[in-house]
């Protein structure tokens, strides 16, 4: 038991403080998106908007996204990353807490798209720092880091927020949820200063590849994309999903939520330290990533028993436990080549993209032809992404590239 420990404290060693600090960042931002598991119940129960509706309204937060996450590259790569850290956390902060008093489904539309526009201008700005702060060697670590803070806050967020729905109310959610975000932008300003960024990794290439020509990358895009459409169902589609078939409370939607990021926090890093120590390539290790997801949604279709909705949330947590890191990972080796924001931007342009879809696709197919099917569906989608993959596999070791 003390080796363990000891092995689980090791995985953390030789990160900077500034990592670790804007780890903790995050977490407080995370903390505060409690919002997020419960929109579609909200919008569906309390705003009676119907599931075809809420569907373009998802869509409309990926859309945001994604205009969000180009806008961030832009302005990072123009004015710097902290000023739009900043911006981005203190402004969706405010947004948040404004969205509760949107009612109708235009106006829905047309807040959250510019909330999520505002905030995902977080994300490339954030890559960013991250890279400025860490050590080469430790960038798969310090990714594992930043995604441990980001399950942690979301294993606390939504349990946090099914009990404040069932003793106060969704408004109350939307306050928490901005307020958090508020708090983690004064953080940001106290103990995070660009001049604190010791940049270990400054590459200059004289001709640098474009991410649009990199073949590899591409392929790796295009897989990513469908991954992002399966993995979004457990934000959108499964907690209508766990309330309408499974008939469970908004408290035991955030626990089993809550569960996955408890989950991530306890054993990732431990498994990324041991999984980078094997002799499997980055592409191996997303491709099996992306197949324990796309088993954990056609599970549920063998039986309706809800103990399988734990089964499930463990097939998907490991898969993206083993996916995330090493495609972050992959899409880093990749920039190396080239124009580092560009190859990022399009890493993180994919899953705005798989927002776009997954939301609305997933929610429109569950109306119209329930949600056995949607599983059967999104599995197919599946399949594909693991072909995808096994294509870039069989690609990479041909080129040695």
């Amino acid at each position: 038991m003390k080796k363990l420990y000891t092995n689980y404290i090791d995985s953390f060693s030789g990160l900077s403080t500034e990592i670790w600090w804007l780890a903790l960042i995050t977490l407080i931002n995370r903390a505060g998106t409690m919002v997020i598991p419960f929109l579609s119940i909200y919008l569906t129960e309390d705003l009676e908007i119907s599931m075809g509706n809420v569907g373009w309204i998802m869509s409309c937060f990926g859309l945001g996204s994604l205009v969000g996450t180009w806008l961030g590259g832009k302005l990072t790569d123009s004015i710097g990353y902290y000023k739009i850290m900043v911006f981005s956390l203190l402004a969706t902060g405010f947004l948040f807490i404004g969205l509760q008093y949107l009612t109708t489904f235009k106006s829905l539309c047309l807040g959250i798209f510019f909330t999520m526009c505002v905030a995902d201008m977080f994300r490339p700005a954030s890559f960013v720092a991250m890279s400025a702060y860490s050590k080469p060697e430790n960038k798969t670590r310090s990714v594992t880091l930043i995604r441990l803070a980001i399950n942690l806050g979301f294993s606390a967020g939504p349990a946090i927020g099914g009990l404040i729905i069932m003793h106060l109310n969704y408004s109350g959610l939307f306050w928490v949820d901005g307020i958090t975000c508020i708090l983690a932008t004064l953080v940001l300003l106290i103990v995070l200063h660009p001049k604190k960024a010791k940049i270990q990794d400054e590459i200059k290439i004289e001709k640098p590849e474009s991410a649009y020509k990199d073949t590899p990358f591409l392929i790796f895009f295009m897989a990513m994309i469908l991954f992002a459409i399966v993995f979004f169902q457990y934000f959108s589609v499964m907690p209508i999903y766990y309330r309408e078939t499974h008939e469970l409370t908004e408290l035991q939607i955030g626990l089993l939520l809550g569960g996955n990021g408890l989950f991530i926090f306890l054993f990732e890093m431990p498994l990324i330290k041991w999984l980078e120590r094997t002799k499997n390539t980055k592409v191996s290790l997303i491709l099996f990533g992306a197949f324990l997801v796309g088993l954990s949604l056609i599970v549920l279709n063998i039986t309706h028993w809800s103990g399988i909705l734990i089964i499930g949330m463990l097939l998907m947590t490991i898969g993206e436990m083993i996916a995330f890191p090493f495609a972050h990972g992959f899409a880093l080796d990749r920039a190396k080549r080239g124009n580092q924001g560009e190859f990022m931007a399009m890493y993180a342009i994919a899953f705005s993209i798989g927002s776009i879809f997954g939301h609305n696709a997933g929610l429109q197919l569950a109306e119209r032809l329930g949600f056995d099917n949607t599983w059967s569906i999104m599995t197919g989608l599946a399949v594909l992404c693991v072909l995808l993959l096994f294509i870039l596999k069989v690609y990479m070791k041909k080129n040695l590239r």
